[in-house]
C-alpha cells in the first residue's frame, strides 16, 4: 500500500521460488455482477488456482478472506471492490466504488468488509454482498487511509500520511458506530518523508497492535491510545513494509517492493521479534497484502513498477504458508 507513483523503477525479475534463512491510470469499468473467468494459469493440486486473474486495469491493494473460500480485493483507482472464488477462480464485481481507492481490507465473522479508502480520507462498512452499511470521512485534510485490522470490539485504521490512528468502536452485536475516534500516535514512530504508517495487526496476547512504518523499516507495539514501542529486531529491516499477518506469535510482513513475505517470530507481547525466512517467488509482481485459506497464503499483485492503463493485466497469486 502507496501512495509512491506507479511509474517507479522496473522490478528485479525474480525466477525461483526461495526460501532463505534470514541473516544477523483509471480501470477498465466494470459493471456490479459481471462475472470473470480468471483462466488459471498453474493449479494446486488439480483443484484450487495458484493464478487468480483480476479485471485488467484494475489495480487491485487490498484482500481479504474469510471462512468461505472467497477472496474479496480493491481497486486502488475507483474502489470497486471484487470477488473471487478461491476453488475455480471465477469472480464478479460486487459493489461499484466511490471513485477513491479501496486498499486494506478485513472480514469480520459477521461477514461484513471493512474497507481504508486511501486518498479519499475514508473508510467504509459494507455486507458481504457489497451493500454499504456505513461510510465515515476520518480525515478531510490530505490523508491516506491505508490498512485496516478488527479487534474484537473496534476496527483500526492506519493513516500514512498523518500520525494518528482511526478507531471504530463497535456496539453490541458488532454495530457500527455513528463516527470514528481519532486516536494520536506518540512514542517511537516519528512520521518522515516518504510513506509511514502502512500495515496492522493485532499483538499477540490481544492487548494492543503493530504496526509496520514502511519508509523505515521498523515494527512498533502499539497501545490502543496510540502508544508507540519499537518492536526489536535484532538489526533486521522490513522496508516496504505493507500488508501483515499474524497466526499465533509468528507474524508475516509483505515487503511489496522487495517482492518477499518475511517470517517473524515474536514473543506474547511483542516487544521482540526474530527474523526467522524471507519467501520470494516468479509469481509475485510487488505483492501488497496478504490472506490465509489453508495451508495457503494469497497476494494481490499491485505492480506497482508497472505503468498503469485499462488494459494492464492483474493478478492474485497463492503460495503455501512458509
Amino acid at each position: 500500500m502507496t501512495p509512491v507513483s506507479r511509474l517507479a523503477l522496473a522490478i528485479v525479475a525474480l525466477t525461483t521460488l526461495a526460501v532463505t534463512a534470514a541473516p544477523s491510470a483509471p480501470a477498465s469499468a466494470v459493471p456490479a455482477g459481471t462475472h470473470h473467468s480468471g483462466g488459471p494459469t498453474a493449479s494446486h493440486g488439480g483443484f484450487a488456482p495458484d493464478v487468480i486473474r483480476l479485471p485488467d486495469g484494475f489495480q487491485p491493494e487490498g484482500i481479504a478472506i474469510g471462512k468461505l473460500p472467497y477472496a474479496y480485493f480493491g481497486s486502488r483507482v475507483d474502489g470497486d471492490i471484487y470477488r473471487a472464488s478461491l476453488l475455480t477462480g471465477r469472480a464478479k464485481v460486487i459493489s461499484q466504488g466511490p471513485g477513491t481507492p479501496s486498499l486494506g481490507l478485513k472480514l469480520d465473522g459477521r461477514g461484513r468488509l471493512f474497507v481504508a479508502g486511501g486518498r479519499g480520507g475514508d473508510a467504509r462498512v459494507l455486507t458481504a454482498s457489497g451493500r454499504v452499511l456505513r461510510s465515515y470521512t476520518l480525515q478531510t485534510d490530505p490523508a491516506f487511509i491505508n490498512d485496516v485490522v478488527l479487534t474484537g470490539r473496534a476496527a483500526w485504521y492506519t493513516d500514512s500520511a498523518n500520525p494518528v490512528l482511526f478507531k471504530l468502536p463497535l456496539g453490541r452485536h458488532g454495530a457500527p458506530p455513528s463516527q470514528a475516534v481519532r486516536v494520536p500516535i506518540s512514542g517511537d514512530m516519528v512520521y518522515t518523508t516518504g510513506n509511514n504508517a502502512n500495515g496492522i495487526t493485532a499483538t499477540p496476547d490481544g492487548r494492543g497492535l503493530i504496526v509496520v512504518q514502511s519508509n523505515t523499516g521498523k515494527l512498533f507495539r502499539t497501545t490502543y491510545a496510540g502508544v508507540t514501542t519499537e518492536i526489536d529486531l535484532g538489526g533486521e529491516s522490513v522496508e516496504f513494509g505493507d500488508g501483515m499477518w499474524l497466526r499465533g506469535r509468528t507474524l508475516y510482513v509483505v515487503q511489496n517492493r522487495l517482492h518477499t513475505i518475511t517470517k517473524i517470530e515474536l514473543d506474547k507481547r511483542a516487544t521482540k521479534g526474530t527474523v526467522v525466512s524471507r519467501t520470494t517467488s516468479p509469481k509475485f509482481d510487488v505483492p501488497t497484502t496478504i490472506a490465509e485459506y489453508g495451508k495457503r497464503f494469497y497476494l494481490p499483485n499491485a505492480r506497482f513498477t508497472t505503468e498503469p492503463t485499462p488494459t494492464t493485466p492483474y493478478t492474485a497469486v497463492a503460495i503455501r504458508r512458509p
